[in-house]
């Protein structure tokens, strides 16, 4: 089955996720079949803390993969700010 998920990078005390499709079978950090994002919880000033390609997340849900709790939280947040930017 496909998940999308988190996949941790960055540094010690610094990290860095890039927002994944992925074999569930496949380690966090492992292999994935397409980055659809990133989210960098520890941004600052003008830095971008969180993208989201929402039409390939809305490919590959509805080629049936799962959202994890976390990514679908995250997801669920920028489609909140960009509701009022429209």
């Amino acid at each position: 089955m496909v998940v999308i998920r988190l996949s941790r990078g960055g540094s010690k005390k610094r990290p860095f996720y890039n927002i994944v499709a992925a074999d569930s079978r496949n380690r966090r950090d492992g292999r994935f079949l397409e980055r659809v994002g990133f989210y960098n919880p520890v941004a600052s000033g003008n830095a971008e803390g969180l993208r989201v390609a929402f039409d390939r997340i809305d490919y590959w849900a509805g080629n049936g993969a799962q959202l994890s709790p976390t990514v679908d939280r995250l997801v669920k947040q920028a489609k909140a700010k960009l509701a009022p930017a429209a």
